[in-house]
């Protein structure tokens, strides 16, 4: 039976004349137990504006949040919840050329990922994360910074120079 303030009533009747009731919570239409953390959500919204689902996807994982089914996250299963909870997609197009990620400023600035982290963990370049594991966000107007060309010159090279330097391991035909 249920009664009106939304509750399942179980009553047991025992052998022996006695009586026992259970009453439980009647779930709500479209109330079910697999519910997307609030932590993975919140990762969501921050990173949708300026990062691909495949981003936020990896972002999640490397986070260790699953999904409300306890799953590991794919760019689907971004897209499905950013669909159901009308948190507004991630749009490559609407990009300003403000922001940028590792392998855009590497390409920038002619160098390697690689080089790009290190310059990023010595704090010659400024980078943000939305959350610890997400992708770097570059401020494009940092790359031509001071302190990235007196790294550079430094080291005695010039910026761009290191990718004509390397052969390819491919040719080109």
């Amino acid at each position: 039976m249920a009664s009106k303030s939304r509750e399942i009533v179980l009553t047991i009747h025992w052998r022996g004349g006695q009586h026992s009731e259970l009453r439980v919570r009647k779930p709500r239409t479209g109330e079910h137990g697999c519910r997307t953390a609030d932590e993975a959500v919140a990762v969501i919204k921050s990173m949708t504006t300026k990062w691909s689902d495949e981003d936020i996807a990896a972002t999640l994982n490397r986070m260790g949040l699953p999904t409300g089914q306890g799953r590991t996250w794919t760019a689907h299963r971004v897209s499905s919840l950013r669909r159901v909870r009308g948190i507004h997609a991630y749009k490559s197009a609407e990009k300003d050329g403000e922001w940028l990620t590792m392998s855009e400023a590497a390409t920038k600035l002619g160098v390697s990922n690689h080089q790009i982290r290190r310059l990023i963990k010595e704090g010659i370049l400024r980078a943000q994360q939305v959350v610890f594991d997400a992708p770097y966000q570059i401020k494009a107007a940092d790359l031509p910074g001071e302190q990235v060309r007196r790294h550079w010159h430094a080291k005695g090279a010039r910026v761009g120079s290191f990718q004509k330097k390397q052969t390819s391991m491919f040719s080109d035909t």
